[in-house]
């Protein structure tokens, strides 16, 4: 599938993110329709003000993290993100669909247990969030919103969240991106989703867009892999699942030069 190029700004490696409260639209668009923005003129550039928040430096720069994982920083910016979507000490976390080897995993749990907080890992949120109701301060969401839309999990998943949360809780989110006004069912097996579908979605289950950052943006990525996504480091599929087709070694280099994909990074809030 041919998806047109983002046209974003460059990638930031290391410093903070350009980040934008937004209101919500008037007329919300349907997944169908062409998707809505929140207007430049709504946005804001001022950055959260946090003291440096050394147990966090710690657990990233920590050699007890999978060298695989260290590896990455570079392109998840992990310290910027975290501090981007609000992250502080003795907060409970939990992360949704964490996995085996969950990247984030490796960060926020020790960060939890050297500050005095906790961390939970929610694999099937409709089955159980591992916090009382009401009693969480973060809830992490991390390259899923592919999935849930393909099978009708995005609404009850966020509903479920939005109960989790505090007043006041935090919603991060780290997605793959695709370009704007296609339809979610069409784009959504190749791993990306237009970044005004997952608002739109967040909005509707009651959550404030607090802010949205460009931290995780990548421009090379133009989102046209014949294996979709995971054509992309870290996956580097390079083959298809029933063998019928394979990258030549040079089309196998130009997808690793593109690096990992563009990104949405979004800070959403449940209302006090």
């Amino acid at each position: 599938m041919r998806l047109a190029a983002l046209g974003l700004s460059a990638l930031l490696s290391t410093v903070a993110p350009t980040m934008a409260a937004a209101q919500s639209p008037a007329q919300p668009p349907s997944q169908t329709e062409g998707a809505w923005t929140p207007p430049r003129s709504a946005l804001s550039s001022a950055m959260p003000t946090f003291e440096e928040d050394t147990a966090l430096k710690a657990a990233v720069a920590a050699q007890t993290r999978p060298a695989a994982d260290r590896a990455r920083d570079a392109a998840r910016h992990p310290y910027e993100a975290l501090t981007f979507w609000g992250l502080t000490p003795g907060m409970t976390v939990v992360e949704i669909e964490p996995g085996g080897a969950s990247w984030w995993r490796h960060i926020l749990e020790p960060y939890a247990a050297a500050t005095g907080g906790r961390y939970v890992g929610v694999g099937r949120p409709l089955e159980g969030m591992g916090v009382e109701a009401g009693s969480a301060d973060f809830i992490l969401v991390a390259r899923a919103f592919h999935n849930w839309s393909r099978d009708g999990r995005t609404q009850p998943y966020l509903k479920a969240f939005y109960a989790a949360l505090k007043p006041g809780g935090i919603l991060a989110v780290e997605q793959h991106r695709s370009a704007e006004g296609l339809n979610v069912a069409d784009v959504a097996s190749t791993g990306y989703v237009p970044e005004s579908y997952v608002i739109h979605e967040a909005q509707d289950a009651g959550f404030v867009l607090e802010a949205r950052s460009e931290l995780n943006a990548n421009p090379r990525d133009d989102h046209d892999h014949p294996f979709g996504v995971w054509t992309l480091p870290p996956v580097r599929q390079s083959q298809a699942r029933d063998g019928s087709a394979a990258l030549t070694p040079d089309q196998r280099a130009t997808f690793d030069a593109v690096g990992e994909s563009d990104r949405m990074t979004l800070r959403f809030r449940k209302p006090e």
